[in-house]
């Protein structure tokens, strides 16, 4: 089994690596395991954000709105190096990114499957259209933090667990790194 297909088991409490597992297995609702992950939020210069609909035929949370890009390091990538590697994949373009913060989550995605993550969140700057994946992202748009927000709380079933979960922290960690 090739790397891509594994993620690296980490210790809930610090990120700490503690072996290997298959991606699907370790999303098993009942037995799954705590995984790194990653959550990139791409900005203009107008401090809008880039939102990517995953695609209908992901293994979870497919047609729901999310964070610019997001997956997992395979297993002796650091977080930013996967990072680069996945903006490219998934929306076709790469850009100066920089780990934010970090924090674990818990969130049942549907389909018999639930996302532990200890999630690294990367900001990126980034003015262009991007060329997405068709395989990977079935749409996607800029919006307003402020906006994104509001549409959250408003319909929190068209946008994914993690994003649901993060975007405070994501706004407040903004608004810091602006002032």
């Amino acid at each position: 089994m090739g790397r891509a297909n594994q993620v690296i088991l980490v210790d809930k409490r610090t990120d700490r690596r503690i072996g290997t597992e298959e991606k699907l297995k370790a999303h098993d609702k009942d037995t799954g395991r705590w995984h790194r992950a990653i959550s990139i939020f791409v900005f203009n210069k107008k401090g809008e954000t880039m939102l990517q609909q995953r695609d209908a035929g992901k293994y979870h949370s497919g047609r729901q709105w999310s964070n610019t890009c997001c997956s997992h390091p395979m297993p002796g990538e650091r977080a930013i190096t996967s990072a680069h590697r996945r903006l490219k994949e998934e929306m076709g373009f790469d850009c100066r990114m920089r780990e934010v913060f970090d924090f674990p989550y818990e969130a049942d995605v549907g389909h018999g499957l639930r996302e532990r993550e200890y999630d690294h969140i990367i900001f990126g700057n980034y003015d262009k259209d991007p060329k997405p994946n068709p395989k990977e992202v079935q749409d996607w748009k800029w919006m307003d933090m402020a906006r994104l927000q509001k549409e959250i709380k408003k319909n929190p079933k068209n946008f994914t667990p993690w994003l649901r979960l993060m975007i405070d922290r994501v706004v407040a960690e903004r608004r810091k790194r602006r002032q």
